[in-house]
């Protein structure tokens, strides 16, 4: 079926079960960012790809909500499917709930899974439904049956991530989890969460692209601990080592049921923005909830150790070997006059990256955007638009791997050749946001919001904004996206504390013309104490030039240049020793103070 097709097939299910509106999130049962295949619900009835995006379909109209990020490939991807598109914190674009109750008549019946809903936002959606006279199912499942040729729950094997990695055993961080557990007041916990999960217990495997994690439900508690989970999934060996971590096993379709037998005894500490609706009805009401803003599990795990930071770091410099021969090739191929692709670049970048030792794969699909594309911030290249580099502009390249010590991500924007004065003047800006968020030092307490500002100054001392996060956290060979705390113009109550891994990368996007995007990841570390309590600042772990072609060194404060050229340094002195004599020559030059 086509995507008019589709809409047709949902809206006759929808009138047989008396449903005047659909919700169709892009998320899955365990609330993803990425999901795996089978729970692409979202990109199957609208064709939209992006990572964020809901799609609302009423008997004669349907509209994807969606934020910056994804407005331009929205707009192509959903072209002729007769979805309208919303562009979300835009002055003039109702939030869903909004236009809903602008769409529906008193006592229409709104429609969705509540397997794939966070009950925050479920429990958000039926107050505000109710307030305007309408009605909120949370049992409807059209998918279930119009998706015919819908893929299985993955079942790949999981493996083990070695303590050499983690820097800690599975017993000791589920006894951390429940101390924290205790201090809400609770004695269990419900895990939904994939990366909670795989942390919490050293599991990793491949059931969702990039992400290296396993589809699984897990329960903590004083009593027990228990891992919902396809057996087929478990090796002997990882069966035989979890088990001796104190972990007993569970069929992964066997949760419901299992939190529907809790007795009164168990004081149940939720995140209601970390389970699905679904699994919460099922919790008894004899049971006592609790909730928290924060997960611990996910607070512990965004505090790296120091095996993790010591991973993290020679992640770091084998990426930065591996971008350093990328970028030898793609500047010797240019000039020879062969033909180079954004798709070549991804390419390559994967083929240099698989080089290095304990590579597992790609942290995201590699955003390769020359030219205009550049300007589209997360543009994934294809057969169909895939661009030829010329010797001219900018290439903006955001790529990552995942090895067994680290999980990587950087931006670099390059000039492929000659660049205007405009474009030297953006990119400048750009790299004063990088360095600025670079070089602050901050008490302790301060959050991701308060610290937003030093990225964006320059650019908005040139009424120049970009609508994307500054930061977000990075998991430890887990998701490239983690929470719970961030930089952005958002408030966000967790506090930068040190130990947290996240990326600092501020842009410029001019659509149609070109996109810049310098990242770099950033740890939180301790800068000393004072009469004034106690300071933090970042150190920067990526290993990268940052190219000094499209910088306008006038617009650069001297500390500023300092620190750029600081920065060369310590890259140059820790790359250096892993490259060849011509590579050393190579990257000398593009380390040399400015």
């Amino acid at each position: 079926m086509n995507i008019a097709e589709k809409l047709s097939a949902l809206r006759s299910v929808m009138q047989a079960e008396n449903i005047d509106a659909c919700i169709i999130p892009g998320t899955d049962s365990h609330l993803s960012e990425y999901p795996a295949a089978c729970w692409k619900s979202r990109e199957w009835i609208s064709g939209f790809t992006g990572s964020a995006g809901t799609v609302v379909v009423t008997a004669g109209k349907a509209g994807l909500w969606t934020d910056s990020r994804y407005f331009i490939q929205a707009e192509t991807q959903l072209k002729g499917t007769g979805i309208r598109l919303f562009k979300e914190r835009i002055p003039g674009t109702p939030t869903v709930n909004e236009w809903l109750s602008g769409e529906l008549k008193k006592g229409g019946v709104v429609g969705l899974d509540g397997a794939v809903f966070a009950v925050s936002d479920a429990n958000e959606l039926k107050t505000y439904l109710h307030k305007h006279g309408l009605v909120l199912n949370t049992k409807f499942t059209p998918l279930n049956t119009l998706w015919t040729a819908r893929p299985e729950v993955p079942s790949n094997h999981v493996f083990l991530l070695p303590e050499i990695f983690s820097g800690a055993s599975p017993k000791q961080k589920i006894a951390l989890a429940l101390e924290a557990i205790h201090r809400e007041g609770a004695n269990a916990s419900i895990l939904v969460s994939l990366d909670m999960i795989a942390w919490l217990f050293n599991i990793r495997s491949n059931d969702v692209d990039y992400n290296p994690v396993a589809v699984s439900y897990a329960y903590v508690s004083d009593k027990e601990t228990v891992l919902f989970i396809n057996p087929r999934k478990l090796s002997p060996e990882v069966s035989e080592y979890l088990k001796s971590q104190g972990i007993i096993f569970a069929g992964y379709e066997k949760i419901t049921g299992y939190i529907g037998n809790l007795k009164e005894d168990t004081r149940l500490l939720i995140n209601p923005s970390k389970i699905n609706f679904e699994l919460f009805e099922a919790i008894p009401e004899c049971c006592p909830v609790i909730e928290t803003s924060i997960h611990p599990v996910d607070m512990l795990k965004s505090i790296k150790n120091e095996t993790e930071i010591k991973g993290f770091r020679n992640a770091m410099k084998k990426d930065g070997i591996a971008l350093v021969r990328f970028w030898m090739w793609m500047e010797d191929a240019l000039s020879l006059g062969e033909q180079v692709t954004e798709l070549d670049v991804s390419e390559k970048l994967r083929e240099y990256r698989s080089r290095q030792d304990l590579y597992f794969g790609e942290s995201f699909s590699s955003i390769v955007g020359y030219a205009g594309h550049g300007a589209i911030v997360h543009y994934s290249a294809t057969e169909d638009t895939n661009g030829c580099i010329r010797k001219e502009g900018l290439l903006l390249v955001d790529s990552g791997a995942q090895f067994f010590d680290g999980t990587t991500d950087i931006t670099r924007t390059f000039a492929v050749g000659e660049v205007t004065e405009a474009m030297k003047n953006d990119y400048t800006a750009v790299l004063k946001g990088n360095i600025g968020l670079s070089m602050a030092k901050f008490p302790k307490g301060t959050k991701g919001v308060q610290l937003d500002i030093l990225a964006r100054r320059a650019l908005w001392e040139n009424g120049i904004n970009y609508l994307h996060g500054t930061g977000h956290g990075i998991g430890h060979f887990l998701n490239v996206h983690e929470g719970p705390h961030s930089i952005r113009m958002e408030y966000n109550p967790v506090a930068i504390a040190p130990g947290m891994v996240t990326s600092n990368e501020p842009g410029i996007y001019r659509e149609g013309e070109y996109g810049i995007r310098i990242e770099n990841l950033i740890l939180a570390e301790k800068a000393g104490e004072t009469a004034f309590g106690e300071f933090y600042q970042f150190e920067t772990l990526t290993l990268c030039p940052i190219d000094k072609k499209p910088i306008n060194r006038a617009l650069l404060s001297e500390e500023e240049i300092d620190w750029l050229n600081t920065y060369h340094k310590k890259v140059y002195d820790i790359l250096s020793p892993g490259l060849d004599e011509g590579e050393q020559k190579w990257l000398k030059e593009k380390t040399d103070e400015i």
